[in-house]
């Protein structure tokens, strides 16, 4: 079973209208399969016969279509204290899914909501960083000041500033997160948080972006299409691989990575 550090991103799933039709999108686009809950509606998928993360039927069609992340930790309670007390809302409760673990969910106080999940018999993914599987989280939020306050105390990261070019060349603040105890910088980030630009709609909320690793971007972003979604961010360049931002068609949004060549 994989280790998770504390506060390290360890799941991530889908809340969808159809099931079925997220399973056609997803497994046209990565080439999972998927394993239907025992009468529940959802589906684990997997990635080369490891599990990488479920779509689940929205219990209510008022939810949002969206992707969620869930942040590891070893105490749920003791997490979901430090959100009320660092100024965040708890959604909804830590509850055991059953002898898999503990799960719970919350926003920080930009708005942006995120899971929190604590291990039984699984601990989460079990491929990451690797073509058709997780490899990196960012917060997209309004308010940076208060946000990185947030998660230093609630998940206790450490931030390393950076400043990344976007596509007319300039500089955008952002800043990685890397876990407690270890020595901050870009060697051991999990995540990140990004400033949402005043070019974008202002009715767009503060939310979590999940990125999926793709050996080819620019293939990926032409199947979403092909397969009925869109390209909301086209295929571009930056200093750790070729992304691009895609909705899936049913209205969920995400991005991928074909990450950049080592240098030698």
């Amino acid at each position: 079973m994989a280790v998770f550090a504390q506060s390290e991103p360890c799941w991530v799933d889908v809340q969808l209208s159809d099931l079925e039709a997220g399973k056609r999108f997803y497994g046209g686009l990565f080439g999972w399969t998927f394993h239907a809950g025992d009468g529940m509606p959802f589906a684990d998928a997997y990635s080369d016969g490891e599990l990488v993360a479920a779509l689940a039927a929205k219990r209510d069609g008022r939810m949002p279509t969206t992707w969620g992340v869930y942040f590891s930790t070893e105490d749920i309670r003791a997490t979901v204290a430090l959100v009320r007390r660092a100024g965040g809302q708890v959604i909804t409760d830590p509850v055991r899914a059953g002898a898999a673990g503990v799960t719970a969910q919350a926003a920080d106080p930009g708005g942006a909501v995120f899971g929190l999940w604590q291990t039984g018999e699984r601990a989460g993914f079990e491929k990451r960083n690797a073509p058709g599987s997780f490899c990196w989280t960012e917060v997209h939020t309004r308010a940076p000041e208060r946000v990185d306050a947030f998660y230093e105390e609630v998940l206790h990261f450490r931030g390393t500033d950076i400043r990344i070019p976007d596509a007319t060349g300039a500089r955008e603040p952002f800043r990685m997160w890397s876990p407690a105890g270890t020595e901050p910088g870009e060697d051991t980030a999990v995540g990140g948080r990004a400033v949402i630009a005043g070019t974008r709609p202002e009715m767009l909320p503060s939310h979590f972006l999940t990125y999926f690793a793709v050996a080819d971007c620019d293939r990926a972003a032409e199947t979403a299409v092909r397969l009925g979604g869109r390209v909301t961010d086209p295929p571009e360049t930056t200093p750790y691989g070729r992304i691009a931002g895609l909705q899936d068609d049913q209205g969920a949004a995400f991005a991928v990575l074909q990450p950049a060549e080592p240098t030698p």
